[in-house]
């Protein structure tokens, strides 16, 4: 019992400057307006559509609930498919968020349900009248058709003039009569305290939503993640599969999609290439090296990148080794390794060094040294990724780059006002704007008939329709926009790999001239790619013109 404790202590910000990319992915949690406007975010390899349901009208979510629910299955399912790493942010924070914005919205729900069921299904009959007088109101405004809106105008008038009848002379007394005006105004009534309940809620969430853009401290309280006691087997589910995303999220194993470069990392933008025959200097023997050899020795250069001579040098950049799994460009999913080198989603290091040495040829993953930049707040990740082959007599040593770009715009737009350009009264040339209320009759109606589905969300994606995630999926490049179109984000990738570039060509020709090989066409070569690589024009480095 004592290992239990009272509530989620969850970090505010990621713990290397990633919290800008973070929290607009966790603000689509907390918005409002139609789902639609996220097939804006999609970009050139991943599209999220929306799948509609049978009576989307009365039953269709709103962006933030269909995003909420779409992100919760999709990483916290018992039977979820592999995710693709989400870096520049921390993907546990949005799921968080998201689950926090279902718990907001599910006792907003449970009032509403009891609203109802006090007010409306007690009162069927009149409930049923006004959400038919509410349908032909939405048939009129929606019409373009004028006999068919003066038929609409004509059927709002006679529930009108029959609701008046109704409540002044009826032609039955007693309980009866009592009941008749009762269903005309308990619904009514029912319409007005829910209204409190919706406006209030969707205050809530904007105030969450506008925090997390403004970079304010607020927490996703998720308390039914955090097992009281033993024997809550469903919180202690929901805690395993938070643990699980993150461990998936340090995995040591990314998938290469042809065109689509590595998945989470971006399209390969340039590519470098140093490969001469290797040849014994005069008088002596090549000592036997392996390609790990020279790896190893990248690898201790890169991390030495943010001491630069001038002050304004790298910020601290993470180097890793990777193993880079060859997919299909069309997959919809991929297949994260298992077995007895696989410890939480990473490959043992003995492993990565037999990758790195034996499978340079034919079939199999492949072994990289990455070097990566999370810059911009974590809207931009710049990653440099080296491979280190040897073929016969011939050392190949390739630098490429990938660019993973911001966030798409519509998730770091803040909460507006809702407000309408009317014409003055007296000056009647001029127009004035008005505010709105966060939440109109239509809206009350909608969230009212979801509240009781609410538990069967299910039933609800079958009626509403729901988000479909692009696939294979990831938080982050799932709407990663192209860094190219902002000025300095550009500058910043191509800036990058120049100083990368030579410290690994420093250092592999250090190791080669330490094991009695010839280094001049090595190095003659490196002056080559030194100048060919300041050529500031970033190309589809994987779309080969074949």
């Amino acid at each position: 019992m004592g290992s239990f404790g009272p509530g989620a202590q969850i970090p505010l910000q990621g713990s290397d400057g990633q919290t800008a990319a973070t929290h607009a992915l966790a603000s689509a949690a907390y918005r409002d307006g139609p789902v639609e406007e996220i097939l804006n975010a999609n970009n050139d390899w991943h599209k999220s559509t929306v799948k509609e349901g049978k009576w989307k009208k009365l039953f269709r979510p709103d962006l933030g609930e269909a995003f909420s629910r779409a992100v919760q299955v999709r990483t916290l399912g018992g039977a979820r498919k592999p995710l693709i790493q989400s870096f520049g942010t921390e993907p546990q924070p949005v799921v968080e968020h998201c689950l926090a914005a279902t718990g907001i919205r599910k006792q907003r729900d449970t009032r509403l349900t009891l609203i109802t069921l006090v007010f409306g299904i007690l009162f069927l009959p009149g409930l049923l009248l006004w959400l038919g007088v509410i349908q032909l109101r939405r048939m009129v405004a929606g019409t373009e058709n004028k006999r068919t809106s003066a038929v609409g105008t004509g059927l709002l008038v006679g529930a009108g003039l029959l609701a008046v009848i109704v409540m002044i002379k009826l032609p039955v007394d007693g309980l009866l009569s009592i009941y008749l005006r009762a269903m005309i105004v308990a619904p009514v009534a029912g319409w007005f305290l829910a209204k409190r309940v919706c406006e209030s809620t969707a205050k809530d969430l904007r105030e969450r939503w506008s925090a997390l853009l403004s970079g304010g401290g607020i927490g996703a309280k998720v308390p039914e993640a955090v097992p009281q006691d033993p024997t809550e087997k469903a919180a202690e589910a929901l805690r395993q599969n938070l643990e699980k995303l993150t461990a998936e999220q340090q995995s040591n194993v990314v998938f290469y999609a042809g065109p689509k470069g590595i998945l989470g990392m971006g399209t390969r933008w340039g590519s470098w290439t140093l490969a001469e025959e290797l040849v014994p200097k005069d008088g002596t023997e090549i000592h036997d090296f392996r390609a790990w050899d020279v790896v190893r020795k990248i690898h201790d250069q890169l991390t030495l990148l943010e001491r630069g001579s001038l002050k304004t040098g790298f910020p601290k950049p993470t180097v890793k080794h990777w193993i880079v799994s060859p997919v299909g460009e069309g997959a919809d999913e991929v297949a994260r390794p298992d077995g007895e080198n696989i410890v939480h989603f990473q490959v043992k290091p003995h492993e990565i060094q037999r990758i790195c040495n034996d499978q340079q040829f034919g079939s199999g993953n492949r072994h990289y040294l990455g070097v990566q930049f999370t810059l911009w707040d974590g809207q931009l990740v710049l990653t440099m990724m080296i491979t280190v082959t040897s073929l016969l007599h011939t050392l190949r040593v390739e630098v490429t780059g990938h660019a993973l770009g911001p966030v798409h715009s519509l998730f770091t737009t803040k909460p507006k006002a809702k407000t309408k350009e009317v014409s003055k009264t007296v000056r009647f040339w001029e127009t004035r704007e008005i505010q709105l209320p966060l939440v109109d009759t239509d809206e009350v109606v909608r969230l009212a008939v979801r509240a009781p589905l609410t538990w069967f969300p299910a039933i609800l994606d079958f009626l509403g329709g729901k988000l479909v995630l692009p696939e294979p999926f990831g938080l982050r490049h799932a709407w990663a926009a192209q860094p190219w179109r902002h000025r300095f984000m550009a500058d910043d990738a191509i800036r990058t790999a120049t100083p990368v570039m030579r410290a690994v060509h420093a250092a592999t020709i250090k190791v080669l001239d330490e094991h009695g090989v010839d280094t001049e066409r090595f190095t003659n070569r490196s002056l080559i790619l030194s100048g060919l690589v300041q050529e500031p024009s970033p190309r589809k480095a994987d779309a080969y013109d074949a």
